[in-house]
């Protein structure tokens, strides 16, 4: 990959690079804060949802339509998020998201309305989802520099970056207002940003792609070939089967404990505490499962994990089977969306990881509603062994995906 002799030039310090370029290790260890305050500043924002509502005085449903604001800001700029990265770089853009988010994320403390609160998410959106297409963009030439499958462990970052936000936020709810709370998660976002930016900014090779050789240009093709682009959809809806048993658990989960088995509001809870748990610890596991069997075997194996794990979850007579369920598909689906996502970037660069990362994002949404009217339609446990159903899908696609990418410019 052409991204990847742009990354080597800056971390060997060759002609081209920076005279004190930052290390791989740094490199990594600097993606991997971003992608863990993404994580920490957005569970920071969703555990002050309930707050946030009684604020503006919106109903259930007006609130519903003002956070379609963050879905529709996030996916409106996560292709042109891709472009970006290819004209500025993925590291600057990377920086430049950071900011934005740590900025907006103060936004809907101060808003009146349902329909300001709309307005302000489709900032916060717009940065959310522009720091996930930079920095994965960003994680995948640095996974190809290192020539390790590493992709997993940001993801795990973001994970525990979301467990601690979440956990922050539900402590200090009940003595700091959303004013204030979403306001020093501003300043921390800055200053997290600011200290990290350098070493990502450093890791940018200083000369134009007109001076270095053919062979080593960066990357900026005109669009991708029919091939190109066939498989990075592939990859794509793969991400996109993954993500929606994340929305539709993380929705529906606790509501399925509580509704359907008389779990207790602690122990319904926790089901959900529990599947991100078991997906963080999978990811962090990632490196070593990709080095052993590699990509397609743990697409396959996570896929049908996942489907086994989420079956029992969904149709399980007692609360402990569920819980194991839960577990069971946060194991399963770990790896996936990050692998997916790595895939289309090493195939087409920012506009794959952009790609997939949009249909991947677009499956999170779609996930809920649709849970949520096969449930009025047939029954909530019924509801969700969709989620087996793509789980059991994505591992499909994952095995006929096996020799993707071996003729990208067909």
């Amino acid at each position: 990959m052409p991204q990847v002799n742009k990354l080597r030039t800056a971390l060997s310090g060759e002609r081209g690079g920076d005279t004190a370029p930052p290390s791989s290790a740094r490199l990594r260890a600097a993606l991997t804060v971003f992608f863990a305050l993404d994580g920490f500043l957005f569970a920071g924002w969703v555990v002050r949802i309930p707050a946030i509502k009684h604020q503006t005085g919106a109903s259930a449903s007006t609130l519903g339509l003002a956070l379609l604001g963050v879905s529709a800001g996030a996916v409106i700029t996560m292709m042109l998020t891709g472009r970006l990265c290819r004209r500025y770089g993925s590291h600057a853009v990377t920086v430049a998201c950071g900011v934005l988010l740590s900025l907006s994320i103060a936004l809907p403390a101060q808003t009146g309305s349902a329909l300001a609160l709309g307005l302000v998410l489709l900032v916060f959106g717009a940065a959310y989802g522009g720091l996930n297409v930079a920095m994965n963009s960003a994680a995948v030439d640095l996974v190809s520099a290192l020539r390790r499958p590493v992709m997993p462990s940001f993801h795990a970052a973001f994970s525990f970056g979301g467990m601690a936000g979440a956990g922050i936020g539900g402590l200090v709810a009940g003595s700091l207002s959303p004013a204030t709370h979403l306001f020093a998660l501003t300043g921390l976002g800055l200053l997290v940003t600011a200290v990290t930016a350098p070493v990502l900014l450093r890791g940018r090779p200083a000369a134009p792609a007109t001076e270095l050789p053919a062979a080593d240009a960066p990357d900026r093709p005109k669009g991708m070939g029919t091939h190109a682009r066939r498989i990075v959809v592939l990859f794509g809806v793969i991400a996109l089967c993954t993500a929606y048993g994340e929305g539709a658990l993380a929705e529906w989960g606790a509501l399925h404990l509580s509704q359907d088995l008389g779990a207790t509001p602690g122990l319904a809870a926790a089901g959900y505490s529990l599947f991100a748990l078991t997906m963080a610890i999978g990811r962090l596991t990632g490196t070593a499962l990709l080095e052993r069997f590699g990509q397609t075997r743990t697409l396959v194996a996570g896929g049908a994990t996942a489907a086994a794990g989420m079956l029992l979850g969904a149709l399980a007579p007692a609360v402990w089977l569920v819980l194991l369920g839960f577990a069971v598909a946060g194991l399963g689906l770990a790896n996936i969306f990050p692998v997916a996502v790595g895939r289309a970037g090493a195939l087409a660069g920012p506009s794959g990881v952009a790609a997939a990362s949009t249909l991947g994002y677009g499956g999170m949404l779609l996930g809920p509603p649709v849970i949520g009217f096969l449930a009025d339609w047939i029954s909530l446990p019924v509801a969700l062994t969709t989620v087996t159903l793509l789980a059991a899908t994505a591992a499909v696609l994952g095995w006929t995906a096996r020799n993707a990418g071996e003729h990208p410019n067909d």
